[in-house]
C-alpha cells in the first residue's frame, strides 16, 4: 500500500477513536505515565518552554514505564525500541548497526552529553548506561540540529536521577532480579542488581549508585542456543557494571553547579563459539561451549559533565556545560582477508581484531530570556564547541586501521519563540551555523588495500542550518503543529579512510567531507481530553547527499553518498476506560524510504534493511488496581520487501507478546515479567534482511524469558 493511502486510512481510524472518547484524564501521556503535559519541560530541546509548545513529535518515557520495561529487557536502548514504533527492532546483540529512528540514526545523549560516534560508527552507543540510573527518557523525533552533529533521525536523551530536593535523610532504592530461559536451561539464567541513594544536605546534594547485570546464554523459542555474534559483539554470556555519581551545589537561590560522572562497562565472558546454521533448511545459527581466540568484545564508556545554571542573569537563564566522554569498544576477531599482511605472517592465517576509540570534549552554552519590549517573545542564543578524536586499531598487531582523526566544530545558534493570543499560538524559528574541520595526518592503509601511502589533510566545511515551526491550540483538547527542521551528521569518515585502495591519494581531495544534511518536514495533531490522549504525525525526510551502508563483494560494507527520501506516519493513542485503572494504548508507524542507487538523479530503489526499519503496530492493556499493576503488550512487525535491492532479503514479520505484574507488598514491590510470553520462534529483522545468504549470521530472536524481582524504596 502506498504511503498516501496508508495515511488516509490511519487518519480515519484515529479520528474515529477521538470521536468515541467519553471521559477526561489530562494527566496521562502517550507512554502511559501519569504526568501533566503542560508541565513537561524537555531538557533535550534546550528551552524552558513546555513540550506542548514545541512544533515536533516528542515523547517522554517516565520513571514508572522505564522501570517496568527495564524489568523485561535490562537495557535502555531496548526500552526505547519496545515503546516507540518508529524505532527499529534491536539486533539483540551488542551492536546497534542498522538500528534507526524514522529511518535515520538517532543521537543518543546522557544529560545532554553525546554518546554517538559518527566519525567511526561502530553501532555501540546503545549500551553506555544502565537504565537503573535513568529517571526518564526524552525522545525528540525527526532531524534537528539543536544538539549538533548526529541527530538526523531524532534525539534520545537519558536524563539521570537526582536526589530529592528536600533536606533530610538518605533516600533511594535497591533492586534485585533473577531471570530464566524458556525451559530453565542451566546456562540460561541471568541476574540484575542495583542500589541508588541520595541526600539533600542543604546547599549540597549527592546521589551515588552502582548496578550490575549478569547474562547467561540466550535460547530461542525452539529451545536452541542462539548463535554468537563473534565479530560485532554479544550481550548474552556477558557481565556489565555501571557506577554513577551526581553532586549539586546551590550557589544562592538561583544558581546551581552540578557534576555528573558515570562509567559503564560490559564484558563478554567468551564461553561459547558460533555454530553456523542453514538458511536453506531454515535452521538458525547456534552456539556451543568453547573459547574464541583474542579478546572477548567489550564496551567501556566514561562520561563526566559539569553544568552551571544561573536563572537570574540579566533577567534570563544562562546554562553552561563542559563535558568529556571516553568510549572504547572492542570487536571480535578472525582471520579476515583485509587483516592479512605477508610482512607479518607470510602465507596468511593472521588473526586480528579491532578496537574503536573515541574521546570527546565539548562545551555547550545557552542563554534564554523573554524580551520585555515584545510581549510573548523569547529567544535562546548560544554556542556549542566539540572536539572528537577517533581512531580504530587492530589490537593484536598494533596496526592503525583508521588513523587518528580529529574533528573540531564551533557552532553558534539562535532560536526564537513568539507566543500569541494568550499562548494559544507559538511561532518558532532558528538558525545554527556549523564550522568544522577534520584533521588527519599522513598514514598507511592495511596491506589488503595496497598498502597505500595516503597524504593527510585538513578538509573543512561550513553549513548553515535552519528551522521553523508553528503550534496552534485549536481547542482546549486539540492542538496542531507544522515544522521544517534541518539536521546533519558526518559520513562514516573512518570507514572511508581505512578503505583507500588507489595510490597517490590525499585526504583533502579524495575525502568527501560534505555533511549529511537532512531536511525534515512534519505535520501533526495532538489530542488530550475526554479520556483519550493521542497523536497523529506525517513526516518527510530528504537528503541530497546521504551516507548509506552498501554491501559489496567480500561481505564488506562501504559508505556511498546517495540521495535519499524517507516518508512516514506515526499514530499513538491511549484510552482510559470507564473501569478505574484500566487503559488501552496503541502505536503505529509506517516508514518508506527510497534512494538513488545508480546515480542518475532519481530515487528509484528502496532503502534496504540496513538503512530502514519495518512498519510496526504496538498494542497494550494496563490495569492498576489496589496493590496490583498489570500490563500486557504486543509488538507486531509487519512484512517488508525491498524493490530493486538484490542484496536484501525479504522480511516475513513476527509478533512478540510481553507480560508484566507488580505487587506492592509491605517490604517492597515484587515483580514478575515474562518477555516473549508465548515463546514465539522468529528470526530477527536484521538477520532476515541483511546478508540473506550468510548462514553464520542467521540469528533467531530470544524465546520466553521469565524474571522475578524485588525493589524496595527508602
Amino acid at each position: 500500500m502506498g504511503m498516501q493511502r496508508t495515511l488516509i486510512g490511519v487518519a480515519t481510524l484515529a479520528w474515529a477513536g477521538f470521536a468515541t472518547a467519553n471521559a477526561q484524564t489530562p494527566d496521562q501521556d502517550i507512554a502511559g505515565v501519569a504526568t501533566s503535559e503542560e508541565e513537561i519541560v524537555v531538557t533535550a530541546a534546550r528551552t524552558s518552554l513546555p513540550a506542548s509548545a514545541l512544533p515536533s513529535t516528542i515523547e517522554v518515557i517516565g520513571a514508572e514505564r522505564l522501570n517496568q520495561q527495564a524489568q523485561l529487557t535490562g537495557s535502555a536502548v531496548d526500552v526505547v525500541s519496545t515503546l516507540i514504533p518508529s524505532f527499529s527492532p534491536t539486533r539483540e546483540k551488542l551492536t546497534g548497526q542498522g538500528e534507526s529512528l524514522r529511518g535515520r540514526r538517532p543521537l543518543f545523549l546522557i544529560d545532554g552529553v553525546p554518546q554517538s560516534n559518527p566519525l567511526r560508527d561502530g553501532g555501540r552507543e546503545g549500551y553506555t548506561i544502565d537504565p537503573f540510573f535513568v529517571d526518564r527518557v526524552e525522545v525528540i523525533f525527526g532531524s534537528n540540529a539543536i544538539q549538533g552533529i548526529g541527530a538526523t533521525g531524532g534525539v534520545v536523551n537519558y536524563v539521570t536521577a537526582s536526589a530529592p530536593r528536600s533536606q533530610g535523610a538518605w533516600t533511594g532504592r535497591v533492586m534485585a532480579q533473577v531471570s530464566a530461559a524458556n525451559e530453565f536451561q542451566g546456562d540460561g539464567h541471568g541476574a540484575r542488581t542495583g542500589a541508588l541513594a541520595g541526600r539533600d544536605f542543604g546547599v549540597f546534594d549527592l546521589t551515588v549508585g552502582a548496578a550490575a547485570q549478569w547474562r547467561g546464554a540466550f535460547y530461542s523459542g525452539d529451545g536452541r542456543r542462539i548463535g554468537i555474534e563473534g565479530t560485532q559483539g554479544e550481550i548474552q554470556d556477558s557481565t556489565s557494571l555501571s557506577l554513577f555519581l551526581k553532586a549539586g551545589l546551590d550557589v544562592g537561590p538561583d544558581r546551581r553547579l552540578e557534576l555528573m560522572a558515570q562509567q559503564f562497562e560490559l564484558d563478554g565472558d567468551g564461553d561459547y563459539v558460533l555454530v553456523p546454521g542453514s538458511r536453506t533448511l531454515g535452521i538458525p545459527a547456534s552456539a556451543t561451549r568453547g573459547r574464541s581466540p583474542g579478546v572477548v568484545p567489550t564496551n567501556t564508556v566514561r562520561t563526566i559533565s559539569a553544568t552551571w545554571r544561573d536563572e537570574s542573569l540579566f533577567g534570563g537563564t544562562l546554562t553552561g556545560q563542559v563535558y568529556r566522554q571516553d568510549f572504547e569498544s572492542v570487536f571480535g576477531g578472525g582471520i579476515f582477508p583485509d587483516f592479512q599482511d605477508p610482512r607479518i605472517r607470510p602465507g596468511g592465517g593472521l588473526f586480528d581484531q579491532s578496537s574503536n576509540n573515541s574521546d570527546k570534549t565539548g562545551l555547550r552554552l545557552g542563554y534564554e530570556r523573554e524580551l520585555d519590549a515584545i510581549e510573548g517573545l523569547r529567544f535562546l542564543a548560544g554556542v556549542d564547541v566539540l572536539r572528537d578524536e577517533t581512531f580504530q586499531e587492530l589490537i593484536a598487531t598494533g596496526r592503525k586501521w583508521v588513523p587518528l582523526t580529529t574533528f573540531t566544530s564551533t557552532a553558534p545558534f539562535l532560536q526564537a519563540y513568539q507566543t500569541l493570543w494568550s499562548g494559544r499560538v507559538t511561532l518558532a524559528a532558528g538558525v545554527r551555523h556549523e564550522r568544522a574541520q577534520l584533521e588527519v595526518g599522513d598514514y598507511e592503509t592495511l596491506f589488503f588495500y595496497g598498502p597505500q601511502q595516503v597524504s593527510g589533510g585538513t578538509p573543512e566545511f561550513e553549513e548553515t542550518l535552519t528551522n521553523a515551526g508553528l503550534t496552534v491550540d485549536l481547542t482546549d483538547s486539540l492542538s496542531a503543529y507544522a515544522s521544517y527542521a534541518q539536521g546533519f551528521t558526518m559520513p562514516d569518515v573512518g570507514r572511508i579512510l581505512r578503505a583507500v585502495n588507489r595510490p597517490g591519494q590525499d585526504v583533502d581531495t579524495f575525502l568527501d567531507l560534505d555533511p549529511v544534511v537532512t531536511d525534515n518536514t512534519e505535520i501533526g495533531l495532538e489530542w488530550n481530553g475526554y479520556g483519550l490522549s493521542g497523536s497523529l504525525a506525517w513526516f518527510r525526510s530528504n537528503s541530497d547527499k546521504g551516507a548509506l551502508l552498501v554491501l559489496r563483494t567480500g561481505d564488506i560494507f562501504e559508505v556511498q553518498r546517495q540521495r535519499t527520501e524517507i516518508e512516514g506516519i506515526e499514530v499513538s493513542a491511549r484510552w482510559d476506560l470507564p473501569v478505574e485503572g484500566l487503559a488501552l494504548s496503541a502505536g503505529y508507524a509506517a516508514v518508506e524510504g527510497r534512494t538513488d542507487g545508480n546515480g542518475d538523479g532519481r530515487v528509484d530503489q528502496d532503502l534496504d534493511g540496513a538503512n530502514i526499519s519495518p512498519d510496526r503496530l504496538n498494542l497494550a492493556i494496563d490495569l492498576d488496581t489496589g496493590p496490583w499493576s498489570l500490563r500486557l503488550q504486543n509488538q507486531r512487525y509487519l512484512e517488508r520487501s525491498f524493490a530493486g535491492v538484490p542484496t536484501a532479503g525479504r522480511f516475513g514479520g513476527y509478533d512478540v507478546v510481553d507480560g508484566f505484574a507488580r505487587y506492592a507488598a509491605g517490604f517492597g514491590d515484587v515483580t514478575l515479567s515474562v518477555a516473549n510470553l508465548f515463546d514465539t520462534q522468529y528470526i530477527t529483522y536484521n538477520s532476515q534482511v541483511v546478508r540473506p545468504t550468510d548462514s553464520a549470521r542467521f540469528f533467531a530472536g530470544r524465546g520466553r524469558v521469565i524474571s522475578v524481582g524485588v525493589e524496595r524504596r527508602f
